[in-house]
């Protein structure tokens, strides 16, 4: 902004402006309310801007307001022609004009928008940023088939991030694979509802699930037996494959398959059900339920 001409309070509002604003936009989103004494709408809608700024502190948000009659210079620079007012700066630059949004919802949905567009450096993408490869370490043991190992992992994390639902939901299926159940159980329970619809959250109740359906220690010969007398015989492939689950889901996977070849209606589709159940607690991301989703649209559609 130019200051050739321009009084010393004028010149003042520009560094203040600068400071307060400018610079912190360069690592967050700062909010700016243009607004006045005299503005009846801008007093209403300051508690609301106060509020989610708050809310939304930890994600890199500030809020700055502007009083118009004090800062002429600053609201000719951005052109205010009426107030209220809301602009979101993101590195010096105009990001979105924000004043259209007049209720918590409105301006938390535009926020959101903004906030997974820009390299905001806030405290909460901080902690994400340090805890990613934390996480991605405990999957790994988890997968290795450390139960035990991959709880403390976990609970290192839970430590951190309390909200965190990638680190709440490892911490539940680790108990499980260490046999924790009801320890599991409990502990799902207790997490937030503002949690409880979260894709983290719903692969770990599966696995609970799963984990419940059928005993650990369950002696599989039985239903071996009878698959080899009468391969028709589904309700014990389904249960074979529901005792291999925890120890060898290539095997449990191809008894549900077989199933679903045979009969995909079988006990109302049921073992789809759980085929479908086990790929969730293994994890859409990995390769290997990658190849059996394929599998099975090669069975459903063919």
């Amino acid at each position: 902004m130019a200051t050739l001409g321009m009084s010393a309070a004028e010149k003042e509002a520009l560094e203040s402006f600068r400071t307060e604003v400018v610079e912190p936009s360069m690592s967050s989103l700062v909010i700016v309310d243009f607004w006045a004494e005299w503005c009846g709408p801008c007093k209403q809608l300051t508690p609301l801007l106060e509020k989610v700024a708050a809310d939304y502190a930890a994600k890199g948000v500030k809020l700055v307001k502007v009083n118009v009659d004090e800062n002429k210079v600053i609201a000719a620079q951005f052109r205010v022609r009426s107030i209220p007012t809301v602009y979101a700066i993101f590195q010096g630059q105009l990001l979105a004009d924000m004043t259209s949004a007049r209720t918590e919802a409105q301006l938390t949905r535009m926020l959101d928008q903004i906030l997974a567009q820009i390299p905001v450096e806030g405290e909460e993408q901080q902690l994400e940023a340090e805890i990613e490869p934390l996480i991605a370490m405990g999957e790994e043991v988890l997968a290795g088939g450390d139960g035990e190992r991959a709880i403390g992992i976990f609970q290192q994390i839970v430590e951190m991030a309390p909200a965190n639902a990638e680190a709440l939901s490892g911490l539940a299926r680790a108990m499980i694979a260490a046999g924790q159940v009801d320890e599991a159980t409990g502990f799902l329970d207790s997490i937030p509802e503002s949690l409880a619809n979260d894709p983290a959250i719903t692969r770990a109740r599966s696995a609970l699930e799963l984990a419940t359906a059928v005993p650990a220690d369950v002696d599989t010969s039985e239903f071996e037996l009878r698959i080899a007398a009468n391969p028709e015989d589904h309700e014990a492939r389904y249960e074979l494959a529901g005792a291999l689950m925890g120890a060898d889901r290539e095997r449990a996977a191809d008894q549900l398959f077989e199933t679903i070849a045979r009969d995909r209606d079988w006990n109302e589709g049921a073992a789809r059900k759980r085929l479908l159940q086990l790929l969730e607690v293994v994890g859409l991301e990995d390769p290997w339920v990658s190849t059996q989703r394929r599998r099975l649209s090669a069975i459903l559609f063919t």
